[in-house]
């Protein structure tokens, strides 16, 4: 994180993580989350990073590299996609968005560097710049005056889901009713945030990932990197994979995973008494030769306890515990019901 925004949010009172650069809350966590659900909340999105594509064959690299549609993503326009190993598993997921000849791919933050390293592998004799967005802070908006906050701060709106819309260096993308991402050069990130804040209550991270979970938003992290072919979190689901186009890392796995119906782990909400963390192991008592399912996002529920989305076995969902056979119980609600 850049040293300048990490200082203007700690005197906006922000608290961070001892080990990490993740905001946790402004003061009162109990307070944000209760406000996440029921009001408008603006969230730094510090576990969040930014990763561009430039040059006359970034559509074409991006459309080899992606598991979804990148030569048919239109201006103005985002969609999910991921990047898999030669074994079809997630190595990174993103949110693509294409405005003015660039692609830019939101991804969580502690995957950027390998993510950038990794692909540039590939980039070979193509005319591709793949940059690090170091100089552009993400704001999360969510709530019923979002999109007034947005107006206030003289920003244009989306059209609708999966739309951007760009005002001079800002961009506003919608990934939802009422939830946006705002991407703001670090300069012009202090002024805006006093501005989307006059109708939204500032919030730590653990709010945005709240509202993931609620969304059933699937976010590959350094915890749970190549652990899931994308089937296994529904990510074909939300249009994360094209089944259309031509080949990709990890294309031929994918495809034979769709078409022969085999999945056995699906995407399930989560809840339990004791905290979960991206990266946790379950287990159930009822399967004695594995784990049985791994959290990929989690958060403190706004009415008490812990919530989570995971990838887990369906065969032993009903009966799942915590790091351990013996460990706390955890319920499971499947997202997409077979």
């Amino acid at each position: 994180m850049n040293p300048n925004w990490r200082s203007f949010l700690e005197s906006a009172e922000a608290n961070f993580a001892a080990d990490a650069t993740d905001v946790l809350d402004f003061g009162d966590a109990a307070g944000e989350l209760l406000a996440a659900s029921r009001q408008t909340v603006l969230v730094p999105l510090t576990h969040l990073a930014l990763l561009s594509a430039t040059g006359e064959d970034a559509t074409r690299f991006l459309h080899n590299q992606l598991t979804n549609d990148i030569n048919h993503l239109a201006e103005g326009k985002a969609q999910h996609a991921g990047w898999c190993t030669a074994k079809g598993r997630m190595q990174a997921s993103f949110v693509v968005w294409h405005s003015a000849g660039r692609y830019a791919m939101v991804l969580a933050a502690d995957l950027l560097e390998a993510t950038r390293k990794r692909l540039q592998m590939f980039v070979l004799r193509d005319k591709v710049k793949l940059a690090a967005g170091d100089d552009t802070v993400l704001l999360g908006l969510a709530g019923a005056q979002a999109g007034e906050a947005l107006g206030d701060a003289g920003l244009a709106l989306p059209d609708a889901a999966l739309t951007i819309a760009v005002s001079g260096d800002i961009t506003v993308l919608q990934i939802e009713a009422q939830r946006f991402i705002v991407a703001a050069p670090l300069s012009a990130a202090p002024a805006l945030w006093q501005q989307l804040g006059g109708k939204a209550r500032a919030a730590g991270v653990p709010a945005w990932r709240w509202l993931d979970v609620q969304a059933a938003f699937p976010l590959v992290t350094l915890a749970t990197k190549e652990e899931f072919v994308p089937q296994m979190a529904d990510f074909e689901k939300i249009g994360g994979v094209s089944f259309h186009k031509g080949c990709y890392p990890g294309q031929e796995v994918v495809a034979r995973t769709q078409y022969l119906g085999k999945v056995k782990r699906h995407l399930y909400r989560l809840s339990a008494d004791v905290p979960l963390k991206a990266g946790d192991d379950l287990f159930s008592p009822d399967n004695l030769e594995q784990a049985a399912g791994k959290v990929m996002t989690a958060a403190p529920s706004a009415t008490g306890g812990h919530v989570a989305l995971a990838v887990v076995q369906s065969n032993f969902a009903a009966n799942l515990r915590l790091g351990s056979r013996e460990g706390a119980p955890v319920s499971a609600v499947a997202v997409n019901p077979a």
